[in-house]
C-alpha cells in the first residue's frame, strides 16, 4: 500500500488515518444503522444533523488562548509528499491506498491545526471533521481496527524506514457517542517517538487529537467542549 505524506511522525499517521475514509458508502438518506448497532442507542435528531461546514469547523479549533502559556502555533507550510510503502499490516493494506492522498481524513467538511509546545519537540494537532453519524462512525472504527490490528509493522517513507508499534487503549467513557484510543511508537535511526491519538465521535461531528501523551489528555475535555458548542 503506498500513500502519500509528508515525512513526519504525525504526518505519517495522519494519512494512515486517510486509507479508509472513502470506501463508506452509506448514503445521507438512510437511517444511522451502524452508529447505533455500535452504541446500543437509537440515532437521534442530533446525530441526523447536517454536517457543519469546513468554515463552521474553523471556528471550533483550539487556539492559543485555550491552552494557555508556553504554545506556539505550528506554521502552515508546502507539504513535501513521498511515496509510503506499508510493510507487514495486511489490514492497513486490505483496506486500499488508492483514494489516500494527503495528511487528513477525506470526509468532505474538515478543519486542522497544530501546536508546540515549551520550545520542544512535543506538541498536539487537533482535527475536526463532519459528515452524516454513520459515515464518521463506519470511517474511523475501520481506521481503528486496522490500525491496533497490528502491533508492529513498519513504513517507508521517502526510503527511510520507520518501526511502528501500536497499542489499543481504553477510550474516555462519558464523552461523545463514540471513542477511540491508541498510542503509537516510531523508531528510526535509533530514536523512538511516542504518540498518543484519540477519537471522539458527538453526532455529526468528529474530533482527533493527536500528539504527546500528557497534552493529549489534558486538552481533549476542552477541545471536545469547544467542539460542540452550539452556535
Amino acid at each position: 500500500m503506498r500513500v502519500r505524506v509528508a515525512t513526519t511522525a504525525l504526518g505519517i499517521t495522519a494519512a494512515l488515518l486517510a486509507v479508509p475514509a472513502c470506501s463508506t458508502d452509506t448514503t445521507d438518506t438512510k437511517p444511522d444503522t451502524a452508529a447505533s448497532a455500535r452504541t446500543g442507542k437509537p440515532a437521534d435528531a442530533a446525530q441526523q444533523a447536517a454536517p457543519l461546514t469546513s468554515a463552521a469547523l474553523e471556528t471550533r479549533l483550539l487556539d492559543q488562548s485555550d491552552l494557555g502559556n508556553g504554545y506556539l502555533r505550528k506554521p502552515e507550510r508546502p507539504t513535501q509528499n513521498d511515496d509510503v510503502t506499508v510493510i507487514g499490516c495486511p489490514a492497513l493494506s486490505e483496506l486500499g491506498g488508492d483514494a489516500a492522498t494527503g495528511g487528513t481524513l477525506t470526509f468532505p467538511h474538515k478543519a486542522k491545526t497544530g501546536f508546540t509546545y515549551g520550545g520542544s519537540s512535543s506538541g498536539i494537532s487537533e482535527e475536526l471533521y463532519s459528515d452524516s453519524a454513520n459515515k464518521l462512525s463506519e470511517g474511523i472504527g475501520r481506521i481503528f481496527d486496522a490500525m491496533t490490528g497490528c502491533p508492529t509493522y513498519q513504513v517507508v517513507a521517502g526510503g527511510t524506514p520507520i518501526d511502528m508499534a501500536s497499542q489499543k487503549l481504553p477510550a474516555p467513557r462519558g464523552l461523545g457517542d463514540e471513542q477511540w484510543s491508541q498510542l503509537l511508537t516510531f523508531s528510526t535511526g535509533g530514536r523512538s517517538t511516542v504518540v498518543k491519538q484519540t477519537a471522539i465521535r458527538a453526532g455529526s461531528l468528529l474530533l482527533v487529537i493527536s500528539g504527546s501523551p500528557a497534552l493529549v489528555d489534558r486538552h481533549l475535555d476542552k477541545a471536545l467542549a469547544k467542539a460542540t458548542a452550539a452556535g
